[in-house]
């Protein structure tokens, strides 16, 4: 297995990542206009994006398995970064490895952006739950005055009923 597929697989992983990315831009600025439509629409386009890298992760594993097999490297992790370490030919190697670090920043970058939709949509959350909260009237206030809970003692009329 040449290093090359590997590398090109890393590249549409790029490319879908940074696809997600803009996608997750897209999706915070609808989250603060409130078009969930629109938010509704992306959210299919996102799953769409997730399942394709879903699918190209996968052959990115397989290609590495093989690509380690095929070099008769025995290693705990068949990772890229691993990878990197046992790669003879210098060319490729600095090309996997801009690849990776590219995409590594990528990754902390959508991560981040996730993080703030995440906290807007709390946020949403908390604000929809404050203003039923507001709506619903209380059990408590539904009737006048203090409620009074069963009494211990008995009550006594004032006048004697066996006279």
């Amino acid at each position: 297995m040449s290093t090359q597929a590997i590398i090109q697989a890393m590249s549409k992983l790029m490319k879908l990542h940074e696809s997600l990315l803009k996608l997750s831009k897209e999706k915070t600025e609808l989250l603060k206009s409130g078009d969930m439509d629109a938010f509704q629409s992306l959210l299919v386009n996102e799953n769409k994006h997730v399942q394709a890298v879903s699918q190209l992760e996968q052959k990115r594993v397989t290609l590495t398995e093989k690509w380690f097999q095929q070099q008769g490297v025995t290693s705990q992790e068949n990772t890229v970064s691993e990878m990197l370490k046992h790669i003879k030919d210098e060319n490729e190697k600095e090309e996997l490895t801009n690849i990776f670090e590219k995409f590594i920043m990528l990754m902390a970058e959508l991560k981040q952006q996730e993080q703030l939709n995440q906290e807007l949509t709390q946020q949403s959350l908390q604000f929809v739950e404050l203003s039923l909260d507001l709506l619903q009237p209380s059990i408590k206030n539904l009737n006048y005055g203090d409620q009074k809970k069963g009494s211990s003692a008995p009550k006594r009329s004032v006048f004697d009923s066996k006279a």
